[in-house]
């Protein structure tokens, strides 16, 4: 029947879906992706407290169409994130890649250099892919050793180095051991530090989103945004409370329980 208008029609409707459907696909596509641990999974608080829903709520005003896709997982080893990072890429096809990993690698007494060359591996894949890989460091609590320490976290910065990234040596300082910032487990970070995990990696976050998706952030932290109404004291590695034995406890033969970020 000609002339019959096309919102009657079974294909012009299908067409339109499509055609709906693919511009969402498009403006989806191009955000941040986010690879992480508990850390980034906000473990033990809701997840709209989580330092990645306050840095999408940051990001609003500046990058509207910039999404975020947080991929983080209690648990995750830079071997998991390995595993599953080229899905994620082909899923969200991001032009910022956070990569927050390594912790329970640390934790679990893992080999710093099997962690540096899945952390390096990650960055080649994020790069190959057309994104801007960035970089968040951990570190360990002492009585890991201290050739141990040492060995974990030159991994973190020689594969920022090789690899030229974006790199926060430190994700958790000022945060980690310090009662005010930690769950009753003495580990996690509670609902208070997140917007401080924010602002610890917010100007490195800024200057790569300036670049990969003209966001003229201009390394602008915003702490009103968030709910930050202070910074956290001057602490040493862990915190105030200095490190506290019952907190870690490293062992060949110990728990996933005791030893894992989750």
């Amino acid at each position: 029947m000609t002339g019959f208008p096309c919102f009657f029609s079974l294909r012009c409707r299908g067409a339109a879906l499509l055609v709906a459907l693919a511009l969402h696909s498009a403006a989806a596509a191009g955000g941040v992706l986010i690879l992480g641990d508990s850390i980034s999974a906000a473990y033990g608080i809701e997840p709209t407290q989580g330092w990645v829903a306050l840095m999408a709520k940051q990001l609003a005003p500046q990058c509207p169409d910039v999404e975020v896709h947080n991929a983080s997982v209690s648990g995750e080893t830079t071997a998991g994130g390995l595993r599953r990072l080229p899905a994620l890429l082909q899923q969200w096809e991001p032009r910022v890649v956070v990569i927050e990993l390594g912790g329970n690698d640390g934790l679990r007494g893992l080999p710093p250099e099997r962690m540096a060359d899945n952390l390096a591996r990650m960055a080649q894949l994020a790069r190959a892919a057309g994104a801007h890989p960035i970089l968040l460091g951990m570190k360990i609590p002492p009585n890991y050793g201290p050739v141990y320490q040492q060995r974990f976290e030159r991994a973190f910065a020689q594969v920022a180095a090789d690899e030229r990234l974006p790199f926060v040596d430190f994700f958790l300082a000022g945060i980690g051991g310090d009662p005010t910032f930690t769950q009753a487990d003495g580990i996690h970070p509670n609902a208070a530090a997140q917007p401080h995990l924010l602002k610890n990696a917010w100007n490195t976050l800024a200057q790569v989103l300036d670049t990969a998706a003209g966001c003229r952030l201009g390394a602008r932290f915003d702490a009103a945004q968030t709910g930050s109404r202070s910074d956290p004291p001057e602490q040493g590695l862990f915190g105030a409370g200095g490190f506290s034995e019952e907190r870690y406890r490293p062992g060949v033969n110990s728990s996933a329980r005791l030893v894992t970020l989750e």
